[in-house]
């Protein structure tokens, strides 16, 4: 996946995040006996999947909580996509073997990405943990648990080839109950040879669309304002309609091959009133009839978190990323020419891959002069066993050397970012309004369609609720501004 690579500095025009940042649960108390908790880490797909697990493991019994200590089952749903991410979850699993010892019949079991690496390993090397599932292994935990409960390890890393858990409701965890993710799509198949997920996750299969729409239409009247289309790369979402779907496609008037532009042109025909955005794009796949279905819907944010990873074509090619530098500016090109120059423009960006001279790491600085993105994921680059470049290239860039280049890169998009917000000042926006701002309780805070964070006066407003927004000063990464009429 494409927007969590190495280790780490995030820059979203306020400060440098953790992009791996724990997310806990809400408390559930539907009388349920037992008490499930989960720690996600990584990707915006782990919190998805999060939200399916504690589905599933509802049904037995398991209402959820935000306080470990009153948990019967622990998971560390987890991120192998760097060194770091798996060494964060080694130590937390120091801290957690500390309550376990204090509550034995506690039972913690390793998810997703880490668990599927890893293997019967973590078994061996972890002690204090119970269960091993892999990402596409979820619907087996209730036999799992079981086998716990009995006395045994258990561990399941199967890798399916269909498993997309479409008919799965997901339990909103954290939810604000205005936003949330939508797993259209799983795996991948690009094999960018810095990148583990291909071998964590397994080969691209998409979800069938009426059970997306079905989905989508039920958050919208449950409240929600806003869903995020999640795949490993959503443009390259394809499904194909069988015998039994077909009569379904008819009468909605589609192809029976629905492509990631069709897709997107039904979920925003669900309702004006509810915004749609996707993560994660590639540039190699990302289409014009994408863009022209952004562009024809008011409600499909103009937003693109598009990765470039590096400024080199030669580096590029080395990434096995299928792309040159001058191919992604074509296509960011095509992009403002469609959507408009305000559009917003995410990226990722690794420093010091293997062999990268100082000219090459310069051809990622002006082309960061070149975009001029919104906001970026930044990191060195750190490698991981069994992808490509591990087998291919050596890791030969001295780490001081990475970290270095990485601050030049951190420095120029924390300007871009504060140019980019500037730009902002005097004009009006449509602003979805997520919350309560966390510096007073009597602002609110939203975001625009290009995905920018505003605050302003609440008024006589509420959560949920679309108002037009006069931006009116900025800071690196938050607009600031008020309500009018």
């Amino acid at each position: 996946m494409d927007n969590l690579i190495a280790d780490i500095a995030v820059f979203d025009g306020n400060e440098s995040e953790n992009h791996e940042a724990v997310k806990l649960l809400q408390d559930q108390n539907t009388g349920k006996s037992r008490k499930l908790y989960i720690e996600s880490y990584g990707c915006q797909m782990n919190y998805s999947d999060s939200e399916i697990v504690a589905s599933i493991l509802q049904k037995e019994g398991f209402d959820t909580t935000s306080d470990i200590h009153q948990a019967d089952l622990v998971f560390l749903n987890t991120c192998s996509i760097r060194d770091k991410a798996e060494q964060t979850v080694r130590q937390r699993l120091t801290v957690i073997n500390v309550l376990k010892k204090q509550k034995p019949e506690m039972m913690v079991g390793i998810l997703g990405c880490m668990a599927e690496r890893l293997k019967i390993k973590l078994l061996e090397e972890e002690k204090i943990v119970d269960l091993v599932a892999g990402p596409d292994a979820y619907r087996d935990l209730p036999r799992l648990v079981d086998q716990v409960e009995e006395g045994d390890k258990a561990v399941n890393t199967f890798l399916s080839r269909e498993e997309t858990y479409a008919d799965i409701t997901p339990v909103r965890l954290n939810s604000n109950g205005v936003t949330a993710l939508i797993s259209i799509m799983r795996g991948c198949d690009n094999m960018c040879s810095f990148c583990v997920v291909p071998f964590t996750r397994g080969r691209e299969r998409s979800r069938d669309p009426h059970s997306i729409l079905a989905e989508a239409k039920d958050l919208f009247d449950k409240g929600f304002r806003e869903v995020t289309l999640l795949g490993q790369n959503v443009d390259s979402y394809k499904w194909s309609a069988e015998e039994n779907n077909k009569l379904w496609m008819e009468k909605k008037g589609i192809s029976e091959v629905v492509s990631f532009a069709d897709l997107l042109e039904m979920v925003a025909g669900i309702h004006p009133d509810l915004r749609v955005r996707f993560s994660t794009s590639h540039p190699k796949d990302i289409t014009d009839e994408v863009l022209f279905a952004m562009a024809k819907h008011e409600n499909i944010c103009k937003n693109i978190h598009l990765p470039i990873q590096s400024g080199n074509t030669r580096i590029l090619e080395m990434m096995n990323r299928g792309y040159s530098r001058e191919w992604y500016l074509q296509r960011i090109n095509r992009m403002r020419e469609i959507l408009g120059p305000d559009s917003g423009l995410s990226t990722d960006i690794i420093s010091g891959f293997c062999s990268e001279t100082e000219e090459e790491h310069q051809d990622t600085l002006s082309l960061m002069d070149e975009v001029v993105f919104d906001f970026a994921y930044m990191f060195y680059y750190s490698e991981r066993p069994g992808t490509l470049a591990a087998k291919k290239y050596a890791d030969d860039i001295d780490l001081e050397v990475k970290k270095r280049r990485l601050d030049e890169i951190i420095v120029k998009q924390r300007m871009h970012s504060g140019l980019r917000n500037t730009q902002d000042v005097g004009k009006t926006f449509k602003v979805l309004i997520e919350g309560r701002s966390k510096k007073s309780e009597n602002e609110l805070f939203g975001r625009t369609s290009s995905n920018k964070v505003v605050i302003f006066p609440k008024e006589d407003k509420k959560k949920g609720d679309y108002v037009t927004v006069i931006v009116e000063s900025c800071t690196g990464g938050t607009l600031i501004g008020k309500i009018v009429k």
